[in-house]
């Protein structure tokens, strides 16, 4: 076998190691299994070339590179190592309930991450971030894909979330009025970047112009709450009620994205209005487009992973079943800004774990 042949296919094989783990891959099996240097495999999107990340010691800021010396492009290293590997665990691995459950960790809900919650971070390590975590699906903020960007902006942020293995489906919050040239400005770059969500915060005399724009554009409106707002005042659509009675004429796409923590903040001084998410979700039925996953602990007013706090993880889950709800879930927490990876990872084995129970 030849020095390319031989690295390659101990390469391709890091393709196949999350699932495979070395088991029926007989002499590359063993091959694989005496070379503990395999952590990750990055697509860096401005070059469209693979890079393998080893330890400094071994094989550091090596690149695939074909019998001719030249730099193996991204797509032609996938067409090789799908002809290359796959065939020779075809006959060896069978499918497992196991297995199963890992492909689709989160059976048929659309789990995500607010990029809010890495607002201190650029949005290529938010992805990173992201994508390490093995979840497929992002709401951008603002902050992360401003609206004004230009049309190659837009697709090239929609390239750099694809890249990374991560799909955008929502944007937001995106504040509305009843500057109609102005909403329509995030329409359009909803529109470039292939998302179907705008989670918004609109002004009561915006409704006129958000009908004219979801019909035109097929783009939901999904008003988030943000509970309490200082100054002992709540936000204006702070709960499910209100958001229906201003809606409920409206467009069908005009609807909700209900953010559980903020509902479960209403329960603090001086509100002390005690909001049940779940009752919250069923209010708004089939105009629920998407959800803020988050927990408060109102005793320490603080976010805190899902479930710790007094959010019915299982009970939420269990009612976006019910009401078919085909939205983003989007896991938003605010605590620990500077690293929130643990925690998110946290909650995202709450969640998993939530998703087997209920089956």
């Amino acid at each position: 076998m030849s020095v390319f042949w031989g690295d390659f296919a101990f390469y391709a094989g890091c393709l196949l190691l999350p699932t495979t783990r070395y088991y029926g891959l007989g002499r590359l099996g063993r091959r694989l299994a005496t070379r503990e240097t395999v952590l990750r495999c990055t697509a860096h999107a401005e070059t469209e070339r693979l890079t393998v990340h080893v330890p400094r010691h071994q094989w550091q800021d090596q690149r695939w590179h074909t019998s001719e010396g030249k730099l193996m492009r991204r797509r032609q290293f996938v067409q090789v190592a799908t002809g290359a590997v796959a065939g020779a665990l075809l006959p060896t691995t069978a499918s497992t309930p196991a297995a199963e459950a890992d492909s689709a960790p989160f059976g048929d809900f659309k789990v995500g991450v607010q990029s809010y919650c890495f607002h201190r971070f650029k949005l290529v390590e938010a992805l990173r971030h992201i994508q390490a975590m093995a979840v497929k699906h992002v709401e951008l903020y603002p902050g992360h894909a401003p609206l004004e960007s230009s049309d190659q902006e837009a697709r090239s942020l929609r390239s750099l979330c694809l890249d990374h293995g991560v799909t955008p489906l929502a944007l937001g919050v995106v504040r509305f009025t009843k500057d109609h040239g102005k909403n329509r400005q995030a329409f359009d770059h909803a529109q470039r970047m292939g998302i179907k969500v705008l989670s918004a915060d609109p002004t009561t005399d915006s409704f006129d112009s958000l009908d004219r724009l979801v019909e035109e554009y097929g783009v939901a409106i999904a008003i988030h709450p943000h509970g309490p707002t200082g100054g002992g005042k709540l936000h204006l659509w702070h709960r499910a009620e209100i958001i229906l009675e201003a809606v409920e004429d409206h467009h069908p796409l005009v609807g909700t994205c209900l953010d559980t923590g903020h509902l479960i903040r209403c329960g603090l001084e001086p509100h002390n209005l005690y909001l049940d998410p779940i009752q919250q979700i069923r209010v708004m039925g089939s105009r629920n487009y998407g959800i803020h996953l988050k927990d408060n602990d109102n005793k320490i007013n603080r976010n805190v992973i899902v479930g710790r706090g007094a959010l019915d993880v299982p009970g939420v889950f269990k009612t976006l079943h019910d009401i078919k709800f085909d939205g983003c879930i989007s896991i938003e927490h605010e605590a620990n800004p500077d690293d929130p990876v643990p925690d998110i990872q946290a909650c995202i084995e709450v969640i998993q774990e939530v998703v087997r129970t209920i089956g």
